[in-house]
């Protein structure tokens, strides 16, 4: 499973970037814009051929979600921390309806205390140092006694792909290894085609 993540400030052909990456297969993309409210975030989908939305997971502005048809929500560890007891009726809101919830981990021996909660998968980061932001050292976390499904994060790029693999992740989050590519569409299908090897089984 490759996952991208869209980078925080927009770049010049974002849009057109994104389809040509859903074209050439991205499954999964979550939709991280917290400088955009809820209009903007509303014209940014509109401009993604309507196509893919069904592959889109939001970080911000939950409620569009059902206004596009959207694959489903991502719920970042603050807010997740600051729903507290509430956090699994939130999840359980958009489970209902049909939707995926994921939420992020900066601690693996935090996860297991949301086993109970229907989350379609955990990010956790960073699992090596980040290359969008590299004063966030690599943790090289191993997660195969975790017994949920979690998509490493954190300085994954194409060569090391098979060693997230080996520490017992379902597969990546990607956001520096292709926005800060010279060609960001070569980047993502080299990701894809390599992340699809490592967890063919």
């Amino acid at each position: 499973m490759l996952l991208l993540i869209t980078p925080e400030n927009d770049i010049p052909n974002e849009i057109e970037l994104l389809n040509s990456f859903f074209e050439a297969g991205l499954e999964i993309l979550h939709l991280r814009k917290p400088h955009k409210n809820y209009a903007q975030h509303m014209a940014y989908l509109s401009a993604i051929d309507e196509t893919y939305h069904n592959r889109i997971v939001l970080h911000y502005q939950h409620d569009l979600a059902e206004d596009f048809m959207l694959k489903g929500i991502h719920i970042q560890e603050q807010p997740r921390i600051d729903l507290g007891e509430d956090f699994g009726l939130y999840v359980a809101r958009f489970t209902s309806q049909g939707y995926d919830v994921s939420t992020s981990f900066h601690n693996p021996s935090e996860i297991m205390l949301y086993a109970q909660i229907p989350l379609i998968y955990n990010l956790l980061s960073p699992v090596f140092t980040a290359i969008s932001q590299p004063n966030m050292e690599g943790k090289a976390f191993d997660v195969n006694p975790i017994k949920v499904p979690v998509i490493g994060m954190g300085g994954v790029h194409a060569k090391n792909i098979g060693t997230v693999k080996k520490l017992g992740y379902v597969g990546v989050g990607v956001l520096g290894g292709v926005w800060n590519a010279k060609n960001p569409l070569v980047a993502f299908k080299e990701l894809e085609l390599n992340t699809k090897q490592e967890f063919k089984n």
